[in-house]
């Protein structure tokens, strides 16, 4: 894979206006030959700058035969993408893709299909200024391997979250989001982001005291320094974390599969929710409507497939050979309002997946002929998070626990559903990973310590944040009979500690062909292990 050029900030502080509001860098590009493919060649002057590629590369949403490719051009363009099975592109097939423009965010992608599956290709991405038709950007290089259709190599996958969030941002000093970095090296075949992908209502400033009188000195951009509320604002928060340099190492080489959580929108949104008057960041009060936004970016802003029968659907799940299937769960669209969390029957308060969703994910796991079925959950099982906004009253939940340790209530209830389901079909080799709560985890779930014990056992695993604050460890709720093997911190943990703490995690799990074992292993800042166990599939 060729090493090109890509844009890399070089001042600790951005000057604000440097990423719009919509998420384009204005920068000056270097003038120079352009080669434009069938062309002769074209001389640019200081008044035909080549387009630049701000936010490098993604590829995500892969398959056997095909995956979608990304890119972001600073100015209305149009998407090349050329792609070879030889890392020196020969014999390369070139797609002709979309316009990126204003209404899209300068955004646009290429589903390449037909691909041989198990196979690493090679892309490059250029955008033709849409007037100056012989002006190109530089070619950007990235690579993906598409999913196996035969269990005959090992499967890697890395997961976490949580990324920008509490003000801690790009430190370059500190060397930016280092937990990609460490991700990247483990080559794994694709990466789970489970949500939390930005803090829209998490401004960053320029400079953080730390409790040891040490500075934490971020990069700023106009986007980030308020909350975000229009569509611009959400672009830039998108457009904020490509200016780290791991990320965008890691995203030419990784295929994401990307969910949403709350800080997309705003910390514990609900449909239908109203802003109190507490919180007085906020002009615009219908989380509704600053969903509807933060949807629309973050779709123009990751590598999805977009579901033509219902282009808003987030979830979905990915078959990856004989081995494995991915369901990534959407924990947000289709949820009740927050509250005790105590219902003593399924209705549109308890709901957390929502009824259509729910059946979803019990048909597509009964079908799954995989070894082993991953679920992607936002949000944690058991692991108690209160909504503590200004505006909510207190003993309000937020995810799937309610902190009574009896019997399944209120959302419970459903989960209880799906677990019984699970049993019932004789469902095998159900994973579920998950982030949200800012520190690792693994939990074994056995009936013989639940409350509720008509369900098969099977673990979870939390991985995060990828650069957020550490917080925790939350209390935990009993129902289910969570068995805690391992957490990354102790109980006395510090809430809020920088990454400069270190307390920074992902998770990686590798899958045998020849056993079909699984090992799953969480991993600090750097990469180190910290602990490990391996999973042997049922019969």
């Amino acid at each position: 894979m060729s090493d090109q050029p890509i844009f890399k900030p070089t001042r600790r502080t951005l000057i604000k206006g440097l990423v719009s509001a919509s998420g384009t860098a204005l920068l000056s590009s270097r003038i120079g030959d352009v080669l434009a493919q069938g062309a002769a060649p074209a001389t640019v002057t200081s008044e035909r700058l080549r387009p630049q590629v701000p936010g490098g590369v993604m590829s995500g949403d892969i398959t056997a035969d095909s995956a979608i490719v990304w890119s972001r051009s600073d100015r209305p363009a149009r998407m090349i993408v050329e792609y070879s099975t030889d890392a020196a592109f020969k014999n390369v097939a070139r797609r002709i893709g979309p316009a990126a423009l204003e209404s899209n965010g300068l955004t646009a992608r290429v589903d390449l299909t037909g691909l041989p599956a198990g196979a690493d290709l090679f892309y490059r991405v250029r955008f033709q200024d849409l007037v100056h038709d012989k002006v190109f950007s530089e070619p950007v290089a990235g690579r993906f391997r598409t999913a196996p259709v035969q269990a005959n190599r090992p499967i890697c996958f890395v997961f976490s979250g949580d990324e920008a969030g509490q003000g801690w941002g790009i430190n370059e000093r500190f060397g930016g989001y280092r937990l990609y970095e460490a991700m990247r090296r483990e080559s794994p075949d694709f990466f789970i982001h489970s949500g939390d992908q930005i803090y829209a209502d998490g401004p960053i400033q320029a400079e953080v005291k730390l409790p040891d009188g040490a500075l934490w000195t971020n990069l700023v951009t106009e986007a980030k320094s308020h909350v975000a509320q229009t569509l611009d604002d959400y672009r830039g928060a998108f457009a904020y974390n490509q200016l780290d340099k791991n990320k965008r190492a890691f995203s030419a080489e990784v295929p994401f599969l990307v969910q949403w959580d709350d800080h997309e929108v705003r910390n514990n949104w609900y449909p239908g929710q109203q802003i109190g008057p507490e919180e007085k960041r906020y002009q615009e009060r219908s989380a509704s409507l600053l969903a509807a936004r933060a949807r629309q970016a973050m779709f123009e802003y990751n590598p999805f497939r977009f579901n033509p029968i219902d282009p808003e659907q987030i979830y979905r799940a990915f078959q990856y050979g004989p081995l494995l299937d991915v369901f990534m769960l959407d924990e947000r669209s289709y949820r009740g309002r927050n509250s005790p969390n105590r219902q003593t029957g399924l209705d549109a308060d308890s709901a957390f997946l929502g009824p259509a969703q729910a059946a979803w994910l019990k048909q597509s796991l009964k079908q799954s002929k995989a070894t082993w079925k991953v679920i992607a959950s936002d949000m944690p099982i058991s692991l108690v998070v209160p909504d503590l906004n200004p505006d909510v009253p207190k003993g309000t939940y937020e995810a799937w626990a309610n902190a009574d340790d009896g019997m399944p209530s209120g959302r419970e209830l459903e989960l209880a559903e799906i677990l019984r389901f699970i049993k019932q079909e004789n469902i095998q080799n159900v994973v579920w990973v998950t982030a949200d709560v800012h520190y690792a985890q693994a939990t074994c779930y056995h009936p013989s310590r639940a409350k509720f014990t008509d369900f098969k056992p099977f673990w979870e695993f939390v991985g995060g944040p990828i650069n957020a604050g550490t917080f925790g460890p939350n209390e935990v709720d009993q129902t289910f009979g969570p068995d805690l093997r391992y957490v990354s911190i102790p109980k006395d943990n510090p809430q809020n500690q920088s990454p400069a703490a270190l307390q920074q995690y992902y998770g990686r799990a590798k899958i045998d062909p020849i056993t079909r074992t699984m090992h799953v292993s969480l991993h600090d800042l750097d990469g180190k292990s910290l602990w490990e166990v391996k999973l042997d599939p049922e019969a």
